[in-house]
């Protein structure tokens, strides 16, 4: 199968009263069908840069962005998951779904299954009539998820999803979220901590400090089903893995001593 999405030559720069700014690149990266893709790097690095140009909410300097063959167009094949969850708070559950149906023109009549069908694949069924205030906050990023995948997007953006949960919420989240590519969707995800790159990724990337380059592209080759998450993270395997990701992040911040890097 084709590559879903793809940067080729990419640096990208904003514009300040003192001059340009870099931000990221130069870049080359191919996101694969399937693949789970997690970006880690010390803040300025470029991480949400990088998905904004894959979400076409802004255009590269320099070099190309492309998704699906073609330059990425809003709301078309992708969906995006922000660090909060930006619900419509006058509505409901159910009804913040039945929005993004309409908007990714889904058929009147096939609304409500599919509706029901996403509550259902982030663990929510029942809570459709319930008042986005009255549901936690972790709920509330649930919400978010099924919104994004409404249109049955082949390229899911997560920008920090769980930065704002508790750490139990956060971990429960994790285990949903690992099984999105299932059915072949590819995910970029972009996170501060290692241990939750590891944990998510079928391959995690290490952006170097501003502007953001590849640092490190890193395989990680853990089973995706059959170990339950406590077994995953308490394997050797996993242990070996989180030490290299880890070993790449803080050489990024040789020279950031301010920087601080999440390690749970």
């Amino acid at each position: 199968m084709p590559e879903v999405g793809e940067l080729r030559g990419v640096e990208h720069a904003y514009q300040t009263k003192a001059g340009p700014v870099p931000a990221l690149g130069p870049l080359d990266l191919t996101i694969e069908p399937g693949e789970f893709l997690v970006v880690v790097g010390p803040s300025g690095s470029g991480k949400s840069t990088l998905l904004r140009l894959l979400a076409g909410f802004e255009r590269p300097s320099t070099g190309d962005v492309t998704l699906l063959g073609h330059p990425p167009v809003p709301g078309r094949e992708v969906g995006v998951v922000f660090q909060q969850p930006r619900l419509f708070p006058w509505s409901t559950v159910g009804g913040n779904i039945a929005t993004a149906l309409r908007w990714a023109k889904v058929p009147k009549p096939d609304r409500p299954a599919r509706a029901a069908e996403l509550l259902s694949l982030v663990g929510l069924d029942g809570l459709g009539p319930r008042r986005t205030w009255e549901i936690s906050g972790g709920q509330q990023q649930r919400v978010a998820i099924a919104r994004a995948l409404a249109a049955r997007p082949r390229l899911l953006l997560m920008d920090e999803p769980f930065a704002a949960l508790d750490a139990l919420t956060r971990e429960r989240l994790q285990e949903d979220v690992r099984t999105l590519t299932d059915d072949g969707k590819s995910v970029v995800f972009v996170t501060h901590s290692v241990d939750e790159a590891v944990f998510l990724g079928s391959r995690v990337i290490v952006l170097t400090d501003r502007p953001g380059r590849i640092a490190l592209s890193l395989p990680v080759d853990l089973p995706r089903h059959g170990l339950t998450a406590d077994e995953l993270r308490g394997s050797p395997r996993y242990a070996a893995l989180r030490g290299e990701v880890g070993a790449a992040v803080r050489a990024t911040l040789t020279s950031r001593p301010d920087q601080l890097v999440e390690k749970a």
